[in-house]
C-alpha cells in the first residue's frame, strides 16, 4: 500500500464518508426530528420522550464526531497545502479554502453552540427549565446556520478540482 493511496484514496474516502454522516444527520435534525418533536409535544399526553431520551443523544454523538472526522480528514487530504487553502495563499486553492472555512465555522457551531445547549435541552446535564428554554434558541439558530452553510460548503468542496477550478482560477 503506497502513501498516495492512504493519503488521497483512503483519506478522501473517510472524508466523504464522515461528511455524508455529518451533513445527513444535520438534515435529519433540521428536516425530520425538529418537526417530529413539535408534533410529539402536541400529543396528549406528550410522546416525544423516546426521541429525546434515546434517539437524539445517540444521533448527536455521531453528528459531533462525524464533524470532527470530516474536518480532520479534510486537513489530512490537504496535507502540506493546508496553509495554501486555509490562508488563500495560492489562487488554485481558493475554492477548497472557502469550503474549508465554511466547514470550520460549522464545526465550531457544532461543538461550541449546538452540543452544549443540546446537553441542557435533553437533560444530559443538570439544567433548570429556564436554562433549557434559554438554550433552545442558540442551538436552533446554529443548527439552521449550519444547514444554510452546508450547500455552499459542499459546492466549494466539489469545485476544488476539475473544470470549475480551471475556468475560475486558471489552475
Amino acid at each position: 500500500m503506497t502513501w498516495d493511496f492512504v493519503h488521497y484514496g483512503l483519506g478522501r474516502w473517510l472524508h466523504i464518508l464522515s461528511g455524508v454522516m455529518w451533513i445527513g444527520l444535520l438534515y435529519y435534525f433540521n428536516f425530520v426530528q425538529a418537526d417530529a418533536m413539535k408534533k410529539a409535544a402536541a400529543d396528549s399526553p406528550p410522546s416525544g420522550a423516546g426521541i429525546s431520551r434515546h434517539v437524539a443523544p445517540r444521533a448527536l454523538f455521531y453528528f459531533r464526531w462525524a464533524a470532527v472526522a470530516t474536518w480532520v480528514m479534510g486537513a489530512f487530504i490537504l496535507g502540506d497545502r493546508f496553509d495554501d487553502a486555509f490562508l488563500f495563499k495560492d489562487r488554485a486553492y481558493v475554492p477548497i479554502g472557502i469550503g474549508a472555512w465554511l466547514g470550520t465555522i460549522m464545526l465550531f457551531n457544532v461543538w461550541v453552540l449546538i452540543w452544549p445547549n443540546q446537553k441542557k435541552i435533553l437533560g444530559l446535564v443538570p439544567a433548570t427549565e429556564e436554562e433549557k428554554n434559554k438554550a433552545r434558541r442558540p442551538a436552533f439558530l446554529a443548527s439552521r446556520a449550519n444547514t444554510m452553510l452546508s450547500m455552499p460548503m459542499l459546492f466549494f468542496m466539489v469545485s476544488s478540482g476539475g473544470l470549475f477550478r480551471t475556468a475560475m482560477f486558471g489552475a
